[in-house]
């Protein structure tokens, strides 16, 4: 938001100081030509009582000897001096004697006059009047005048001369009244006034200049980007840094908001990596929970089958058992006929009901495996040892089938809690699986690795691989990819069943053209929880 002129910081701190300048200098004003004038009315007024005494002492032989002509000769040359205006000399009854105007000779004034008031009504001895009050000032005709009053007293050379008729008793003989005009003074008054004021408006905007630039240069600038740098911070860009290398207070502000940006940065982007993180984290999860999810559909699968395929395996082992045994005892006695080529085609059915019911009962013993649930006994055993057992009942199968068994023991720690046989039977599954994936040879891989909490069993076989649409069922029962009825689909099933039993886990790593690799993982005792 643009900010008006009249509300500008710098703006109001230059009027301030404008206005304190011109209040100063108003005051500065007032005061200095107060003392100028008084300075000037005191200056003159020496000058006015210089002046008279100059007159006095300059007439004062004049006088002694009665010279009338000397005196207004004096008087008058005294008079034509500048700011002069007009000299008077009073005798005692008030009477002007000699005066620079020469129409006022012999003329009496009132003692009311301003030249006589001071004297004979406020003191009445002119002699008790303070000098400061022998002065008077007033305006006539347009001019200030400036009037002083001096006595002429009667000392003993006056009142011992044989030409003077005064007393000794008689204090005062007359006054002497000088008048100068003092208009100079307001000249000069207003002659300064006028400079001073001047001076004040030039000192008023030459101060003002430097300070506003000085506002604008050292505080203006600064705030302005100081500013700009709280916007852009507003507006998300944390990145902003504010220029200021000064080593002031706006220097240090400066330092401090570009420390704060630069934390505010760090805080949004780990605020953020978090955010990510979190929703790949969620994912993840998402990913697990799904897996379990189906792990137990799984099992509730199997459990349920389990209880079914025990039901039928036990209804369909005896008739099986019943067929299989009367289908090879009528061949045995076909076989005894003398006419053995006319019963060749039946002997055939024979063979074939004899065979199948065989498959059937290899069915039939996988589910009872499948499906028992009796009370095992858990005892400890060590890994390799069962694994070993079970490469021993394989190896025939490996020489027939030209395969490379590889065995690498790398596990510190074993020894597990479980039922060996089961164990075993999952083993020789996978291995037999594995046996039948690589009939034109191969390697049958075998890795332990422990990380202090499970035991890592790794198989690895060179055949096919598994098909990647067959890969989400593999452990699924009665799911077989073997072409002929060679599989039950029986056989992963018992595997995923025997290791989930033990709170293990079965999965596959890896498949490819090139191999399939399984992964078992099983608890070692102190997280078994047996």
């Amino acid at each position: 938001m643009q900010v008006g002129l009249q509300h500008k910081f710098s703006v109001k701190l230059i009027l301030v100081i404008s206005g304190i300048l011109l209040a100063n200098l108003a005051l500065y004003t007032y005061f200095t030509t107060s003392h100028l004038k008084s300075d000037l009315i005191l200056a003159y007024s020496q000058h006015a009582y210089n002046l008279s005494d100059v007159i006095k002492k300059s007439t004062r032989y004049s006088m002694l000897l009665n010279r009338s002509e000397d005196v207004h000769q004096i008087i008058n040359t005294i008079g034509t001096e500048k700011d002069v205006v007009h000299i008077r000399i009073y005798n005692n009854t008030g009477t002007i004697m000699f005066s620079t105007n020469s129409t006022e000779t012999k003329h009496a004034v009132d003692v009311n006059a301003e030249a006589c008031v001071i004297c004979h009504t406020k003191f009445g001895v002119f002699a008790s009047v303070p000098i400061q009050d022998r002065i008077r000032t007033y305006t006539q005709d347009g001019k200030r005048l400036m009037g002083l009053i001096n006595p002429i007293e009667n000392e003993a050379d006056c009142y011992n001369s044989n030409c003077h008729a005064h007393s000794a008793e008689q204090e005062i003989l007359g006054v002497l009244d000088v008048v100068i005009s003092v208009d100079n003074i307001e000249k000069i008054i207003r002659s300064n006034i006028a400079n001073i004021a001047y001076n004040a408006i030039v000192v008023t905007f030459t101060i003002s200049f430097f300070c506003g630039l000085f506002v604008t240069v050292m505080l203006n600038r600064p705030m302005v980007q100081i500013n700009k740098g709280i916007q852009e911070i507003g507006k998300g860009n944390l990145d902003y840094k504010i220029l200021l290398n000064s080593h002031d207070e706006f220097g240090r502000l400066a330092k401090r908001f570009n420390d704060m940006s630069a934390k505010l940065h760090a805080a949004y982007k780990e605020i953020k990596n978090w955010s990510d993180t979190l929703n790949t984290r969620v994912n993840q999860k998402t990913e697990e929970l799904k897996k379990l999810y189906d792990q137990v559909m799984q099992i509730e699968k199997l459990a349920s089958l389990g209880k079914l395929s025990a039901t039928v395996a036990h209804e369909l082992n005896n008739p099986l058992e019943g067929i299989l045994t009367y289908s090879k005892l009528i061949a045995k006695q076909l076989v005894k006929v003398q006419k053995k080529n006319e019963y060749e085609k039946v002997l055939r059915y024979l063979s074939m009901i004899s065979d199948e019911s065989a498959r059937c009962g290899r069915i039939v013993k996988d589910l009872l495996i499948f499906s028992h649930r009796d009370e095992e006994v858990f005892i400890r055993e060590d890994v390799h040892d069962i694994i070993r057992k079970s490469m021993a009942l394989i190896r025939h199968h490996l020489q027939i089938y030209n395969i490379e068994a590889v065995e690498n023991y790398k596990a510190s720690d074993s020894t597990i809690v479980c039922n060996p046989q089961k164990i075993q039977q999952a083993l020789l599954a996978i291995f037999m699986n594995a046996i039948e994936a690589m009939n034109a040879g191969g390697k049958l891989i075998i890795d332990t690795a422990t990380d202090g909490q499970e035991i890592h069993i790794h198989i690895k076989d060179t055949g096919l691989g598994v098909d990647p649409k067959d890969l989400p069922h593999i452990f699924e029962p009665f799911y077989t990819t073997k072409s002929g009825g060679k599989g039950t689909g029986l056989g992963l099933a018992v595997v995923f069943g025997i290791i989930n039993h033990h709170n293990g886990s079965v999965v596959v790593e890896s498949t490819s053209p090139d191999g399939t690799a399984f992964k078992i993982t099983l608890p070692l005792p102190k997280k078994s929880g047996y």
